[in-house]
């Protein structure tokens, strides 16, 4: 009879769970939703304010110089090793 009982406890539990998320998923769904546009809309904002603040007329050529690279160690990468095939 615990067996039976165990089930059935289960079985009401499983089911209690299923409706509750069909009640309460799309308000938690819409939540998130809300929370995750005012966050882009946050990040967009700062965006499109550092933009408003370099903004250049149209047909301005703007060229980016690449910094220099040190020479030095950076070039030299590792040891090189000369392998002999041993017959």
């Amino acid at each position: 009879m615990a067996f039976l009982k165990t089930i059935l406890v289960i079985l009401l539990v499983y089911y209690l769970v299923k409706i509750l998320a069909r009640m309460f998923a799309p308000k938690i769904f819409g939540y998130a939703a809300r929370k995750t546009e005012e966050h882009f809309r946050e990040r967009f904002g700062e965006f499109s304010q550092q933009q408003q603040g370099h903004q250049e007329r149209v047909g301005d050529v703007i060229i980016d110089k690449k910094p220099k690279k040190k020479q030095g160690d950076s070039e030299k990468v590792g040891d090189y090793i000369d392998f002999e095939e041993i017959d």
